[in-house]
């Protein structure tokens, strides 16, 4: 006889698994796989949720999804420390990064926006000699207060964590019971005891008594199950499963003990190798809380793994304790909470012949099981929960991380600004390195509105050539229509209009009236030309020397204003700030540049004037 992998021949013609191993019809080919319990061994719940006294709509916050992502409030705490030294690093780069005098580098534009940042402690910088409060924006002040406020979003978040996830306590009072306490437990119980096999109900045995008391002491009593609850057998694909209900049970003070069988049949052999429960309880009528324990029970040895199979007289008992509990908080909800307490294992066999022997033996081919329920009717638990964190004390703490994220940043910032002296001017450095540059931008546009308003040469200085002149010393318009209006100097109108001049004799005698002819037709042609100003100081138009006499003091002017000297330039410190010994300075040198202009005018006015002793009136006019 040929039998599948991990089992051994018995009786010569029947085949039976190795300890441990599980008969597995299910698959195409028949085989014995190990049982591995999935899951936790045991697991409890009471039915009542203790955060229910300060529910939040799930709608709108779910706690249970961040709860995955968020297992402690050492996640936020972690979260915001390495945000902190990210921005604190980022600031000390930008503090190593030069800062410029130009203000357009792009350093210069982030450090000036992390000044403005400042927020926090704008009022409270270094005072220089205790004047009146300012409010100054300094880098390092931006810098801090942003890391202030990292500080406290991040310890807001830790404590509104702890806020959700804390925001109660459970008390527990316990008291003892009498009859009256125990007589209002009226629950509806229900125990469900798979064995795990091959086995099927056919093979089940002495269901249906429940001893109750000591079975050792003459008090034990032996009543039909079937006057406490229903019961029944069902077959699973992990074994027969024993179901145990009782509708609205009054429990039995004392212990209880029912018992039960698996029995040899032909080619079915009475074998298991663990066990598996689940045993509820809930108020009878309400559907919504429901206390239970489960777990699956799959070898009898506490200190190894090794793979077993039960099986012998000796009983397997699984020991339970039914506590009875109200609670306060929830309508005085009464309520039994199962507990598992203990397993003692039957007989049961580790080894491949022990195994093989026992088969063979008709007096140990059953499994004895035992369930034993002990109602703890001596003392009854009261819960209640207390809220720990009310309104007040929230506001309390918010305030108080306030208070710390700022302290913490303004302590350092006291210390760096007292410490360090040039911290506590950085704002001005700043402030004039910008004000020159909004400064260098206007001028730049009203350079360039004049220059679309009055045409490019309206920037430069005067160079008018000189066949660009005609006879009044006025310039003609230009080829593109547009007159260019430039005014030379008044001393120099005043020396070739204003002045009274001494004629010569032989122009006397020229009548007055081709002088008057000869000045109009001249006029007239200045007009006709679309001239804008003269450039002529002086003609002898008035004796009608015309052609003889020509605009010769251009030269003069010109070879003036090539001596001119250059204007000088104004001269600043090198630390970008303007102090009065360098307005003393500048003024100094534009004096003297004014005294050198001065003597330059009075050589000018000297060499062009001519005496006007024999002047008539009548050529005057």
């Amino acid at each position: 006889m040929q039998c599948p992998t991990h089992a051994f021949i018995f009786n010569a013609t029947q085949c039976a698994c190795n300890p441990g191993y599980l008969f597995n019809s299910s698959s195409s080919s028949t085989s014995c796989s190990l049982f591995a319990a999935t899951g936790p061994a045991v697991e409890l719940s009471s039915g009542v949720d203790y955060d229910s006294a300060l529910p939040f709509p799930e709608a709108i916050f779910s706690f249970d999804s961040i709860k995955k992502f968020t297992q402690s409030q050492a996640v936020f705490l972690e979260a915001t420390l390495v945000l902190l030294l990210c921005w604190l690093g980022f600031c000390l780069l930008l503090r190593l990064s030069p800062l410029g005098s130009d203000g357009v580098s792009p350093w210069f534009r982030i450090r000036w926006w992390i000044s403005r940042l400042d927020i926090s402690f704008s009022t409270r910088h270094w005072l220089h000699d205790q004047k009146p409060l300012v409010k100054r924006k300094t880098e390092l002040g931006g810098a801090f207060s942003i890391a202030s406020w990292i500080l406290f979003i991040g310890l807001f978040a830790a404590l509104l964590y702890q806020t959700i996830s804390k925001r109660s306590v459970e008390v527990h009072n316990v008291r003892a019971a009498n009859a009256p306490d125990l007589a209002s437990f009226l629950n509806d119980l229900e125990f469900n005891i798979t064995t795990i096999s091959s086995m099927s109900c056919a093979q089940l045995r002495g269901l249906g008594t429940v001893v109750t008391g000591n079975p050792i002491l003459m008090d034990r009593r032996a009543v039909p199950l079937s006057t406490f609850a229903n019961y029944s057998c069902l077959n699973t694909t992990l074994g027969p499963t024993i179901t145990i209900q009782c509708n609205n049970c009054r429990l039995i003070r004392d212990f209880t003990y029912i018992t039960w069988q698996f029995v040899d049949l032909p080619n079915s052999p009475a074998t298991a190798v663990g066990f598996q429960f689940n045993l509820t309880a809930k108020k009878h009528g309400d559907k919504k809380r429901l206390s239970f324990v489960s777990g699956t029970l799959k070898n009898a040895s506490d200190f190894d793994d090794k793979p077993v199979t039960y099986r012998g007289v000796i009983p397997n008992v699984l020991k339970f304790n039914l506590f009875p509990r109200i609670y306060r908080n929830l309508h005085d909800l009464k309520i039994i909470q199962p507990l598992f307490h203990e397993f003692l294992p039957g007989s049961y066999y580790g080894e491949v012949s022990q195994l093989q022997s026992s088969l063979r033996s008709s007096s140990e081919g059953l499994i004895n099981t035992t369930l034993f329920i002990n109602f703890l009717s001596s003392y009854i638990v009261e819960i209640d929960s207390q809220n720990i964190l009310g309104p007040v004390s929230f506001l309390a703490d918010l305030g108080g991380l306030y208070c710390i994220s700022i302290g913490i940043f303004f302590f350092l910032l006291v210390q760096c600004e007292y410490r360090i002296k040039r911290l506590r001017h950085e704002d001005t450095v700043m402030k004039n390195i910008r004000n020159r540059r909004k400064a260098q931008e206007r001028w730049e546009r009203l350079r360039k509105y004049v220059r679309y308003t009055w045409g490019s040469s309206s920037m430069d200085d005067m160079r008018t050539e000189p066949n660009d002149v005609n006879c009044m010393g006025v310039m003609k318009k230009s080829q593109n229509g547009s007159a260019q209006r430039r005014k030379l100097p008044g001393t120099i109108d005043s020396v070739s209009f204003n002045k009274k001049t001494t004629l010569p004799n032989e122009k006397k005698t020229e009548p007055k009236h081709v002088v008057t002819q000869e000045v109009e037709s001249c006029m007239n042609e200045n007009q006709d030309e679309g001239s804008s100003f003269p450039k002529c100081k002086r003609e002898d138009l008035l004796h009608g020397n015309v052609e003889d006499r020509r605009c010769d003091d251009e030269s003069s002017i010109s070879s003036h204003h090539a001596d001119l000297p250059p204007l000088p330039s104004c001269e600043f410190g090198d630390s970008g700030e303007i102090s009065m010994n360098d307005i003393q300075k500048n003024l100094q040198k534009l004096y003297e540049y004014n005294v050198a202009l001065r003597e330059q005018l009075k050589i000018a006015l000297s060499t062009n004037h001519v005496p006007a002793d024999n002047e008539s009136p009548s050529t005057i006019r």
